[in-house]
Order: structure tokens, then sequence, then C-alpha cells
């Protein structure tokens, strides 16, 4: 791994350069820890990572983002960069912080159907401005997850069984390189860079616009349905065997939750454990329902009904459910071949026990089109494994360790069943950032970083190590 560079300067004096660098070339607002709004610029979503940068740089254009590259090179200051929040994974302590969030061009082509979004756009702005044109993005299931960072590290939402992962719909991007230059990368230019924007994240630049296509979506129908958390167990083990005929048009889920005690829950349900079933298809009604008879014949008779036929951003946010603000938790994802009752029965205990903190455990069906890419596809990983599991839980005031020690009992009682691979988007842990592709992709994706980012400018998130081509003819040896 090549290392960063280093400077001889101390750090505060370094920061401090940098700081009167940036604010004779820069237009959008330069924050340190004295000025008001550093600390609403420099906090992720997930509030359990506390970055202290020594600067956070607010871009107002994309000549911003050159100029801050280039500041942060000239004064050996590592780069980190954040538009919503919702990617942080790693802390930028001493950093240089790229907020890219007010970048917000949108354009929607309805005869090419395509989108062109700045970094800083969210999943509902373009899900709105499609559906006029009866289009929808491969959006996520969060509406307030920007659209960029998302498509980087792959990104999988309602309709990925039908279309693939998100990243198998971008046509382009505008790119910041780590000497400040902008390039465009496509499939005729720079197309080892345009592999790599595809689902390797954001450790090759800094992506300013993105193009990608848009699908026809003009019938949805979905959202959440309710049922008796003692039904959880039988329920778990009938999704896993009718997810084997699952239409690509469907996209679903079973959750064990706990509803929170807000006037947007039906009254009888407000703090109560509930099995959820949650579906979203690409149709009409009667064949939605139709597909799901076998797992809503398991369930029985509902608490409350949530299903309906709702435009597409409506149905998106019914069947995912609000959006949280931020928050510090803790957050498990690990995938499955096989599912043998020991691990449904470890999944729904864990989240039905009276004293469980947890929000909600959900198994997920993947695969439909997510397994079946296009020839020409990027390295987005886990597209040959059916099932996930996810537990999430938010840390309370007794503090993080009744937390953790509960996840971590779900996790070894899971363990002996799990992949160990990983999906980049869902992955918190910067340790396990190879885990997210397969050896040769990884091993690939480190060259494209030898060639556009040698010194590992940008490292502060899930970053991939530059691979030297000695290193290359090694290890190919």
């Amino acid at each position: 791994m090549t290392s960063q560079r280093t400077s001889g300067a101390p750090p505060r004096r370094a920061a401090s350069r940098a700081v009167r660098a940036l604010r004779d070339r820069f237009e959008g607002p330069v924050l340190t820890p004295d000025d008001d709004g550093y600390d609403a610029a420099r906090l992720g979503w997930n509030r359990t990572i506390d970055s202290r940068p020594a600067v956070v740089a607010v871009a107002a254009t994309t000549a911003d983002v050159r100029a801050a590259v280039r500041v942060a090179r000239d004064h050996d200051l590592p780069v980190a960069v954040q538009s919503t929040g919702h990617g942080t994974v790693a802390a930028a302590d001493g950093a240089l912080l790229l907020h890219t969030g007010h970048l917000k061009a949108l354009h929607v082509d309805p005869l090419r159907r395509t989108a062109t979004v700045g970094p800083g756009v969210v999943w509902d702005e373009v899900n709105r401005a499609a559906l006029p044109y009866g289009l929808a993005p491969l959006s996520g299931r969060c509406a307030s997850v920007g659209a960029t960072g998302y498509t980087l590290g792959g990104g999988t939402g309602w309709l990925s069984r039908r279309f693939g992962y998100a990243a198998d719909s971008v046509l382009g991007a505008q790119v910041v390189t780590a000497d400040g230059r902008s390039v465009h990368a496509g499939p005729g230019e720079h197309p080892d860079l345009f592999w790599a924007l595809r689902g390797g994240g954001g450790s090759f630049g800094v992506v300013t616009s993105l193009e990608f296509r848009l699908y026809p979506a003009p019938v949805t129908w979905g959202g959440q349905s309710f049922y008796p958390v003692e039904r959880a167990a039988d329920v778990f083990a009938a999704y896993r065997d009718w997810a084997a005929g699952e239409p690509d048009e469907l996209n679903s889920a079973v959750l064990v939750l706990r509803l929170p005690p807000s006037p947007a829950v039906p009254e009888p349900l407000r703090g109560r454990q509930v099995l959820a079933v949650r579906a979203f298809h690409l149709g009409h009604e009667a064949s939605g329902r139709r597909a799901l008879a076998p797992l809503l014949d398991a369930a029985g008779p509902a608490l409350h009904d949530g299903f309906a036929v709702r435009p597409f951003p409506l149905a998106s946010h019914a069947t995912n459910g609000p959006d949280v603000p931020p928050i510090a938790l803790r957050q498990y994802v690990e995938f499955f071949h096989h599912l043998p009752a020991d691990a449904i029965d470890a999944a729904v205990d864990t989240a039905a026990a009276p004293d469980s903190p947890l929000a909600f455990v959900e198994l997920r069906h993947w695969q439909g089109a997510i397994s079946r890419p296009p020839a020409d596809h990027g390295p987005a990983g886990a597209r040959d494994v059916p099932f996930s599991v996810m537990a999430v839980a938010p840390y309370q005031a007794a503090g993080p360790a009744p937390v953790d020690a509960h996840v971590d009992r779900l996790a070894q009682r899971l363990a002996p069943h799990a992949t160990d691979e990983a999906f980049l988007n869902l992955l918190t842990d910067p340790r396990r950032t190879s885990d997210a592709f397969t050896a040769k992709d990884y091993e690939r994706l480190g060259g494209v970083k030898a060639d556009w980012d040698p010194d590992n400018v940008f490292h502060l998130h899930h970053t991939i190590p530059p691979v030297t081509p000695a290193r290359r003819t090694r290890s190919t040896s």
C-alpha cells in the first residue's frame, strides 16, 4: 500500500494555511471549529462517528471541489467527502472534510429515460422528478439517502430484483480526481475508472455529476402489513422456502420490529413488537397479492394491512417506513446461502425477546436481476447470495454495552451459517471493505486506485489501497 503523504509542518499550522488558501479561492463556506455551522456540517447520519475535521469546506460549485482537493494536497491534509452523511464509516479527524450536499443539480430526460444528478441530490428528489413521466430510478429504500453515494456503493432498492443494482444503470460520471482535475468517465472515456465507480465506492475521486437510466414504473403496489409477533418463526421459515419462486417484479422482506409510539402508527400498534411483511410490487394489486399469497396465508389475519397501490415515491416511502433522523446506532448485516432452522430461531428469538433493544431484525431476499448482471457490470458484490439478515439497534442512554452485547449474541449464533460476504452500502466496518468484492475485482480495484490515486488521498471511508504495477505482477505470477 502506498502510504499517505506527510508534511514536516505541524498539523495546526498546515490546517491554518489550508484555511487561508481555501478562503482565497472558495465560493462556499469554509468552516473551522470556531465557526457557527461547523458542528452541523461535520456530523454524518450515524452519530457514533464524531468527526473533528480541521476544516469543513462546503462546496458551492464544481470549481470549489477542485480547489478543495488541490488545497488539501498542497498542505498535506487528508480528504474526506460527505454529502448527506449516510455513508460515513470513518472519522475525519484533522482532515479537510469536503461537504458536497449543496451540489443539487438534477435533470430528467424523459426521451432518453435518464437522470443526471449532483452529489447533494437525494432519492426522494429523483423519484418525484421522474414521476410525471411514469419513470423511476433504481433508488434506495430511504428517501433521504444521497443518490450518488448510494450508487457508487452498488445500490439495491425496490426495483433491483427487476432491473439490477443502481450501479449497473450508470451511464457516465464527472469526477474530480486526486490531482484536482475534472474528467468524464464512461464506456468510451477512462473505462477503467468507469468500471471502478460502478460499485467500488468513493475511493477513486469526487463524483460531481452522475448520469443513470430510469425505468418504466406506471403502477406500483406495496407497503407493510403487521401481524402478531408470535407468528414470526413460522413466517420466517415460510419466507425462506417461498423466496425461491419470488417473481422479479416483487421485492420483499420479513421483519420483527418494535413500532415507535408515534401518531403515524395505528393506535393499537404503537410501541408494540410485531411481525411485518414488507413488499413492493412493480404491477397491479391483483398480481402482487397473488404472488404473496403463500406468505400471507402463513402470517394469518393482519393486525393492520398497509398494502396499497401508490405512485412510486409514496409506495417506496410506505414500504420502507419513515426515514430515521440522525442517530447513534449499531448495525449488523450478514449474507447467507442457506438458512437452517437454528439460524431462523436465532434471528426471531433475539429480536422478539422482551428485553430486546433491537429496532428490528430483517430477513431479506436478494437475487433476481442482481444475480444476472450485464456483461460489462462493475465490481458491486453480493450477487450470488439469496438472503441477508440485518439487525439495527439505537444506542440508549445507558450506553452502548447492552446493545452491543445483544447484537453480538445474534452475530455469534448466525456466524456458522454466514458467508462472510458484504455489500458496500450496508457495511459499517471499514476493516471489512475487501469482503464486499470478489478477490479478482478487489485486486483490479487496487490497480485502478494506483492509477488514479496512488497517494491514497481519498482514504477516509471504504478505501481501496493502491496496488502498484510491481505488486500486481507478483500477485499474478
